[in-house]
C-alpha cells in the first residue's frame, strides 16, 4: 500500500483556514438588517390626554418628537405624564407659548410631598402667575401672585423649582416667588384632579409646549 503524502493532505485545509483567518468577513454571510418599523422608530409616549370631568371636551392634542400642541378646550385641555415623577426635591423646565385663546396656556399641576399644587402662567384674563391653592387662597389670591403681559406665539422659558422646603418658579431667567412649604398648605381645584401626580392644562386657550425635562435634583447633585 503506497505511503499518503501527508502534507498534500493538509495544504489544502491550511491554504483555507489561511484565507478565513485573513478575511473573517468571508466566513460568515452578515445577518440582514432588519428594518424600521414605525413603531420601532417612534418615541416613547410620555403623555396621556385627560378625557374626564372638565377635559371631556378638550381641544386636540398632538405629540411630536419636538413639541405637544394642545388644542383650545372647552373650557380645558390637558394631558398627564406618565412616567416617574420624583415626590423629594426636583425641578421641571420647559418652554411654553400660548397660539390661541386668551387664558392660561401652561397650568401645571405637580406634587408637594405626598399633597398637590398648581402653578398657573396666564390666567384669569391672560396675565396672573401664580399657585393655586396657597392656604385655600387661588394663584390671585395669595403671595405668590404676579401680573406678566404674555404675547402670542412667543416662547417662554419657565422653571418650577421644588427643593429646600421651599417652591420657586421662574420665566426666563427672572424669579416670579418663592414660598417656603412647612408655612403654608398647598391643595389644586378639583378641575386639576386628573392631571394628578403631574400634569399640564390650558383653559380655553391654545398652546404649544417644547423641552419639557424633570431633574431630580438629588440624583444630579
Amino acid at each position: 500500500m503506497p505511503r499518503r503524502n501527508h502534507f498534500l493532505l493538509l495544504l489544502p485545509l491550511t491554504l483555507t483556514l489561511s484565507t478565513l483567518v485573513a478575511n473573517p468577513v468571508a466566513a460568515v454571510a452578515a445577518p440582514p438588517e432588519a428594518p424600521v418599523t414605525p413603531e420601532a422608530a417612534a418615541p416613547r409616549v410620555l403623555w396621556k390626554t385627560v378625557t374626564r370631568d372638565m377635559f371631556d371636551d378638550h381641544g386636540k392634542v398632538t405629540i411630536t418628537k419636538k413639541t405637544i400642541q394642545l388644542g383650545e378646550g372647552t373650557p380645558a385641555t390637558g394631558i398627564r405624564y406618565l412616567g416617574p415623577v420624583p415626590r423629594g426635591e426636583y425641578e421641571i423646565r420647559c418652554q411654553a407659548k400660548r397660539t390661541g385663546g386668551g387664558d392660561f396656556f401652561y397650568g401645571l399641576t405637580f406634587p408637594v410631598g405626598q399633597d398637590y399644587c398648581s402653578l398657573i402662567v396666564g390666567g384669569w384674563g391672560g396675565s396672573a402667575v401664580g399657585l393655586s391653592n396657597v392656604d385655600g387662597l387661588s394663584a390671585i389670591e395669595n403671595s405668590t401672585t404676579q401680573y406678566i403681559e404674555f404675547k402670542k406665539n412667543h416662547w417662554y422659558t419657565i422653571r418650577l423649582r421644588v427643593a429646600a422646603g421651599k417652591i420657586a418658579a421662574w420665566i426666563d431667567e427672572k424669579q416670579i416667588f418663592e414660598i417656603a412649604t412647612e408655612e403654608h398648605t398647598f391643595d389644586i381645584w378639583w378641575e386639576q384632579t386628573p392631571l394628578r401626580p403631574l400634569g399640564i392644562a390650558t383653559w380655553n386657550t391654545a398652546a404649544e409646549i417644547r423641552d419639557f425635562k424633570i431633574i431630580d435634583i438629588k440624583k444630579n447633585d
